[in-house]
């Protein structure tokens, strides 16, 4: 079999791997690269593996007038900045010791060691530069068969580092065969040593649930999570429950971490996901907005088209009421409505504290009507 893909014939892998070939060196490509491709799925980064030491990597593509970043040169990976684009270009490893969270590596020779130190089957893959694929572990019937296992003993493999157990929902997410489920061994191991969450930084589990609600369909695979144990780890007080009526209500819209993690609930998600200034902003309205007995135009009013669709779609999602008909419609009405009545039709029988207070009184009763009561109406009410 061999992999397909712009990206192969790019003009910057092509330089690398016969640069490093053409040195007596194996260049192949690894991981993501190859398995999207063999799913025909889209390639974000293309990684290459080799049995050159880093400094050989550097040193000939430097002579090769290519950019060089040590971004790794400790675990043997460099950057090499060819006709453009940018490939990592990682020495083949074996680990020496673990501890959960990071590895002591030794270079190696053999791309048998490389690919027994990686986390599944899928991602053991390797290709060469005319496309042609080495299965050293026997990932390839893994992979076409969307099942997702652990390279060798699954305990073993989370072990060596604990965010293996988010890693292990996550790429079910987004490549495993819903139909067949998750890998009961799998499953099993990231049960049993769930604990081993607690050791890891809040930065790196908030990045992996992040990618793991950013999947089309996540919810067999969080349910999972939450039956292992592994969900309350991460995030205490989440429900699972709702996740799934609200994919089925999302009906085509992009998949959103945030609208997905509101489904979820939980206590401290802001903190306990490091999340980003606005992603907890967003987080904090559309929780606030479940809250608020507000029509789609009121919400869209208040948070925006996307947002007060969210708002609208989680709402229905955890009251089990599906949307009332036409409600994009109002979700569009709403974001592109103003509020009728200013401070300057209120003055200057109203000043200072007592003119904002008539003027958030007039929104409440405006978002209320659905924002229907028009500006002549709304005066009546505030006496002037």
């Amino acid at each position: 079999m061999k992999v397909k893909g712009a990206w192969i014939n790019e003009a910057g892998s092509q330089a690398l791997c016969r640069l490093l070939e053409g040195a007596g060196h194996q260049a192949l490509f690894v991981g993501g690269c190859v398995r999207n491709a063999l799913l025909d799925a889209p390639v974000a980064d293309v990684d290459i593996a080799t049995d050159a030491r880093p400094e050989t990597v550097s040193d000939l593509a430097r002579k090769a007038g290519f950019k060089v970043i040590p971004t790794g040169i400790e675990h043997g990976t460099v950057t090499v900045v060819a006709h453009g684009h940018p490939y990592e270009v990682t020495t083949f490893r074996r680990d020496e010791e673990t501890d959960g969270r990071r590895a002591v590596v030794a270079f190696s020779d053999r791309i048998e060691e490389d690919a027994a130190r990686r986390d599944f089957t899928m991602n053991a893959l390797y290709a060469r530069a005319d496309g042609s694929v080495i299965d050293p572990l026997g990932g390839l019937p893994d992979l076409l068969a969307r099942r997702l296992r652990f390279v060798g003993e699954a305990e073993a493999r989370i072990r060596e580092d604990y965010l293996r157990i988010l890693r292990f929902f996550r790429f079910h997410a987004w490549y495993g065969d819903p139909e067949e489920g998750l890998d009961p061994q799998g499953l099993a191991a990231c049960a049993g040593l769930a604990a081993g969450i607690d050791t890891l930084s809040r930065e790196r589990t908030g990045a992996e649930m992040r990618k793991l609600l950013s999947a089309p369909d996540p919810a067999p695979a969080v349910a999972a999570m939450s039956a292992a144990g592994v969900l309350a780890r991460i995030l205490p007080g989440a429900d699972a429950r709702a996740l799934p009526v609200l994919v089925h209500l999302e009906e085509g819209r992009a998949p959103d971490a945030t609208r997905r993690l509101a489904a979820l609930g939980g206590e401290d998600a802001a903190e306990r996901l490091r999340l980003s200034n606005a992603e907890a902003r967003d987080l904090a309205a559309l929780r606030d907005s479940l809250g608020e007995d507000e029509s789609p135009a009121a919400l869209a009013w208040r948070h925006g088209a996307s947002r007060g669709a969210d708002a609208v779609l989680l709402r229905a999602a955890l009251t089990g009421t599906p949307p009332g008909p036409g409600w994009q419609d109002e979700v569009a009405r709403g974001a592109a409505a103003t509020f009728p009545v200013s401070a300057a039709d209120l003055m200057p029988a109203l000043q200072g504290p007592a003119l904002g207070a008539r003027l958030r009184a007039l929104e409440k009763l405006w978002l209320h009507s659905g924002l229907r009561i028009g500006k002549e109406e709304l005066l009546k009410n505030s006496g002037a």
